[in-house]
């Protein structure tokens, strides 16, 4: 059976979900260690995902319809500084 591919907030909610139940405190040990390790997984695949959607929002299109990395124009932000 294929496993259905979880959107970002599912995830997210999964993983408040963890944290919620672990911070009660009234998990037996075995079953809080399973939560910590799912809980570390999704911690990871999230900041895998974050790191993902930054990589995209700092580039930029270029006329030619390549991307590059998008930097500010340093004489702009020297000249806002003396002004």
């Amino acid at each position: 059976m294929v496993e259905k591919k979880r959107s970002f907030e599912e995830n997210l909610v999964d993983l408040q979900q963890i944290v919620a139940n672990l911070q009660q405190g009234d998990v037996p040990l075995e079953q809080a260690m399973e939560q910590f390790q799912k809980g570390m997984k999704l911690s990871q695949k999230l900041q895998k995902t974050l790191e993902q959607a930054q990589a995209k929002l700092t580039q930029v299109m270029t006329d030619d319809g390549q991307t590059e990395d998008f930097q500010l124009n340093n004489k702009t932000e020297q000249s806002d500084e003396h002004e």
